[in-house]
């Protein structure tokens, strides 16, 4: 009673290895081998652009002031297989010591200087402090 359970056990039935079937199966593959060939390469190489411009978005955020030196180390790190990629990570998060002991401050003021509603206030600004250093020198009698 229990060999021919084992034996109907060892025996093979149908295998199917999809669900789709003649001429279905043949249009999934053919679908399947165009969208592997095409999309999935473009797709690859936009991810890998977009993690390769990060350390240079995060420069111009933190308005690092060598962000344009950031931006050509992501640039050769996209042409050297991101080898370079780590290096300008770092780059971007470091603080500018140098900098700070050249210029007083660790961040770059010129990077988005494109603001031309607030310049006239600034001249009158800069008026209005001229004025008040030239009352000064008349009260001072000249002296500095």
């Amino acid at each position: 009673m229990l060999a021919p359970v084992a034996v109907g056990a060892l025996l093979p039935d149908s295998a199917h290895a999809s669900f789709f079937h003649g001429e279905t199966l043949d249009k999934v593959a053919d679908v399947m081998s165009w969208v592997v060939l095409i999309v999935v390469p473009i797709v690859v190489i936009v991810l890998f652009w977009l993690v390769h411009i990060l350390p240079e978005k995060i420069a111009e955020k933190k308005k690092h002031p060598q962000a344009k030196a950031i931006q050509v180390l992501c640039i050769l790190s996209l042409f050297f297989g991101g080898l370079l990629w780590p290096l300008a990570w770092l780059w971007a998060y470091t603080k500018p010591v140098l900098h700070k002991l050249a210029y007083g401050t660790d961040v770059d003021e010129s990077i988005g200087h494109g603001k031309t509603e607030n310049a006239a206030d600034e001249v009158k600004n800069l008026r209005e402090q001229i004025a008040k250093l030239e009352e000064q020198l008349k009260t001072n009698g000249g002296q500095a």
